[in-house]
């Protein structure tokens, strides 16, 4: 598909959620939509020297641009591929002598751009960048704070003698990056790494149980022709088979989450109440909050409040060890946890979901495969009772569940979940994605494992310990 192209999709009202995006044709599970260049992206501040400018992806070796000194990039490639964008932001950090923070950055990007392009840049897009929504009357005090904060530091850095704006222009296009904003990942979908905007995106709303998904496109520099290059995209991607004229949504918050705990996110960051059917019949919010039951007996409502009370507390704290990088307090804490949600906590509430996918990520980290095993399995069954069936997040989850099973040597189930996670990726990420490629050399190879072990149980376990010891 080409980047940009609308011809799946077309604006209309809708109604209360305001503009929104409908299909004009019958589209398939795992079909591109429309895929969309930023018109403005910048990196973390947290990242700056660990991520490349120009395709986002995560490198261990950068080259720094030599005048402004603050962007980094793979080669001199995507350094080129980037000048356009990174010219005047180069120079201004130059005059500032340090780059502002992320949020200044991208404001600044988009408003040169504006300047050069316009509001729009293309046939296919479909508002300009300047008439997105701000939601600035609706911020709270404290929000409205930090905005004026930000707006008197981006006065200080946006250099004199270009086109000057005014207060409320400026505190207009912060509102419409704090409101539509989209974050980037890296190349494998484990870190968020920048902030974008894409407007045709900016106007696909929210259901919490869509019936699209979005994800980044790192695109393709390694060509030695640069006209053969890719670019850096996302790509809006159907879930489902989506009717002709039926509304394209997407999720703007994870689902696991109680719909009550949904809506104020939702409200207290898009600014609108969610009347999505999830929410408003408040379906799966039963399994997320639900008691164990232990052979037809239930604990009291009580204790399973006690529980959740003490788990919530515990998870902060693993949440701070595990920031501190102590992975055995954080596993003293998961087991502690764990054994006082046994027989009170269901396998799908959502506290013991936390705990399991950390205790699981933890000991992978540590090299305890069995265990992490058990931990992965449990947490990818809860999982796979709340989310929807082709949800990105479930997929990985799935992905990393499998690779532990793999590496604790339990090939039959590893493989099964390897493949199970392709089959989700495949739509949600499609054949091309880097992550998809890496779980496609993972299939195949656990494939051939799987039939070594079929052939000799023995040999196989011999051969994979003189593995492991290498």
């Amino acid at each position: 598909m080409t980047v940009g192209r609308m011809e799946s999709a077309a604006l209309f009202d809708a109604g209360k959620k305001g503009r929104g995006l409908r299909a004009t044709k019958e589209l398939s599970a795992g079909i591109v939509v429309f895929s969309e260049s930023s018109f403005s992206a910048v990196v973390f501040d947290s990242l700056a020297m660990q991520v490349c400018h120009s395709c986002f992806r995560r490198q261990a070796k950068l080259h720094r641009c030599a005048q402004c000194k603050f962007a980094h990039y793979c080669d001199r490639t995507c350094q080129t591929a980037c000048w356009d964008e990174h010219k005047q932001e180069c120079g201004a950090i130059k005059k500032a002598g340090k780059a502002p923070s992320e949020n200044i950055r991208l404001a600044a990007r988009v408003l040169w751009r504006m300047h050069k392009d316009t509001g729009i840049v293309s046939d296919s897009q479909l508002v300009s960048v300047d008439q997105l929504e701000d939601h600035v009357a609706d911020l709270s005090q404290e929000d409205l704070k930090k905005l004026q904060t930000d707006v008197h530091s981006f006065l200080e850095y946006w250099s004199c003698g270009r086109k000057q704006h005014s207060v409320d222009y400026i505190s207009h296009i912060f509102g419409i990056i704090k409101c539509n904003g989209f974050t980037l990942s890296d190349q494998r979908g484990l870190q968020a790494v920048g902030v974008g905007l894409f407007p045709n995106l900016c106007l696909v709303n929210h259901d919490c149980w869509p019936n699209c998904t979005v994800i980044l496109n790192h695109g393709n520099q390694s060509a030695l022709n640069s006209a053969l290059h890719s670019q850096r995209r996302i790509e809006l991607r159907a879930l489902r088979k989506i009717a002709e004229g039926e509304e394209l949504t997407v999720s703007y918050v994870d689902y696991l989450n109680l719909s009550a705990d949904r809506q104020k996110k939702l409200k207290e960051r898009f600014h609108f109440e969610c009347t999505c059917e999830h929410c408003s019949q408040h379906i799966n919010d039963d399994l997320m909050a639900a008691a164990a039951d232990s052979e037809g007996a239930k604990p009291s409502a009580d204790k399973v409040k006690e529980v959740t009370s003490f788990s919530k507390e515990r998870l902060e704290k693993i949440e701070r060890s595990r920031i501190k990088g102590d992975y055995h307090e954080v596993l003293k804490l998961c087991h502690e946890c764990l054994e006082k949600q046994e027989n009170v906590l269901a396998d799908t509430h959502l506290c013991k979901l936390q705990v399991l996918s950390v205790a699981s990520e933890v000991l992978s980290y540590m090299k305890v495969f069995s265990e992490a095993a058990d931990y992965a399995r449990r947490m990818v069954e809860g999982y796979m009772k709340l989310y929807h069936p082709n949800n990105a997040q479930l997929g990985m989850a799935i992905m990393r569940a499998g690779v532990t099973h793999w590496h604790a040597g339990q090939i039959e189930v590893g493989h099964g979940l390897i493949c199970k996670a392709y089959g989700i990726l495949m739509v949600t990420h499609g054949p091309n994605h880097a992550i998809t490629r890496d779980l496609e050399t993972m299939r195949t190879q656990t494939e051939m494992e799987l039939k070594m072990f079929k052939q000799n149980e023995s040999v196989y376990h011999t051969m994979r310990e003189a593995a492991l010891k290498k």
